[in-house]
């Protein structure tokens, strides 16, 4: 018999992290967004990738409502449709990003306390009441690494503890998987212990995975020790239009004109969707290419790796060789999105750049899927999976 494995995505904004685990052989069934302008992109994207909808359906606001998420129609629902999915004994997963600025060093910094920071909460009560087979959680690194908040996130581990999970987690950089983007977050993964009892797995402790060797180092492409020690280009004065060769040394695929050439930007639906400068021309043209020190306007080297996409709270990318910020498709091509994702016309510039900059990168959303394929696979003697 073959099992499926079947994915529940919360928080799904315009849909990265779940094309990652499509591409890795999951089917993704059910997926629900608490903001209705990305669940827009989300069902448009898809439907220009001709990609079909999910079997469950889209469901809109249900994990927002924190008053609410856990009592009647919604939630009966949702446990509901996890029983219904286990029929056949197919493979249940839960996938999700709760939105982070609560927790980000350059955002609101409210921790649990926040709106957005309680929604972390929520999510892991989600999954401690309909007990999927495994779980995966995404989030920024302050997080795990504030002391200031690494208490609430070992209480939501607490919690998982209790409910029979068994934890792993890694600090992951978004590079090491070809993105070309330094971007740090924090994975949380969680394996109910029946089901790893089901799959063959035997873990010797309750406190974690690393007894079993979780595959993390597995689909690496770039490791972290090596990649920032390339020669990688430093600043040069701003020319608009100029030609610059790609220096010897470096790992090409990794710079941001590999990606705007790869994904033929210039050419791409949303190439038009940039912010005009409200000021005069002056301040862009004064910024070097490659001088990302500065806390707001930071102009990318097209020879070299993005700093975080990130593209709130003043934080402003601009162009290596054009006097403007970079455009929609270009920070698609940041993210490793394929060249055939758009956005649709009709969504607003500040929730284009909002959805991207929120977005798990898609090299990195697939690594992590197929990650948890191996691990899933390693039992297969007794539990064979599709790929």
């Amino acid at each position: 018999m073959i099992f499926i494995p079947r994915i529940f995505s919360f928080f799904s904004g315009s849909g990265f992290l779940d094309l990652g685990f499509e591409a890795s052989g999951f089917n993704i069934f059910y997926v629900n967004e608490i903001f209705s302008p990305f669940m827009a992109a989300y069902r448009y994207s898809r439907e220009m990738l001709k990609l079909p909808s999910p079997e469950y359906g889209y469901h809109h606001g249900e994990t927002g409502d924190i008053t609410q998420l856990f009592a009647g129609v919604q939630a009966q629902q949702l446990q509901e449709l996890v029983k219904d999915c286990r029929h056949s004994n197919n493979i249940v997963g839960f996938i999700g990003g709760p939105p982070c600025p609560d927790f980000s060093i350059g955002g609101k910094n409210r921790g649990d306390a926040g709106d957005q920071g309680k929604l972390s909460a929520a999510y892991v009560e989600l999954i401690c009441r309909n007990l999927p087979d495994f779980f995966l959680f995404e989030n920024v690194k302050g997080l795990w690494r504030t002391k200031k908040h690494r208490q609430f996130f070992e209480s939501l581990k607490l919690q998982l503890q209790k409910a029979d999970y068994i934890l792993t987690e890694n600090l992951i950089n978004a590079i090491e998987y070809g993105v070309p983007q330094d971007r740090e977050r924090i994975i949380l993964l969680g394996f109910q212990k029946n089901f790893l009892d089901d799959i063959g797995i035997k873990v010797i402790s309750d406190s974690g995975l690393s007894s079993i060797n979780f595959p993390w180092l597995n689909h690496i492409l770039y490791p972290q020790n090596k990649v920032f020690t390339y020669p990688w280009s430093q600043c040069e004065p701003f020319r608009e239009d100029s030609v610059i060769p790609c220096p010897d040394g470096i790992p090409q695929a990794l710079t941001v004109e590999y990606w705007f050439r790869k994904n033929a930007v210039s050419a791409h639906p949303n190439a038009h969707h940039y912010f005009q400068p409200r000021a005069g021309m002056q301040k862009f043209a004064s910024i070097a290419e490659g001088d990302d020190t500065k806390k707001s306007f930071k102009r990318l080297h097209r020879w070299r790796y993005s700093p975080t996409a990130c593209y709130g709270n003043n934080e402003v990318h601009l162009h290596p060789y054009k006097a403007r910020r970079i455009s929609v498709a270009e920070a698609l091509a940041i993210q490793s999105l394929p060249a055939n994702f758009v956005l649709p016309e009709n969504m607003s510039l500040t929730n284009m750049f909002k959805t991207i900059g929120n977005g798990v990168p898609y090299l990195a959303s697939k690594a992590l899927a197929q990650k948890i394929l191996d691990f899933l696979v390693s039992g297969r003697e007794k539990f064979p999976i599709l790929n």
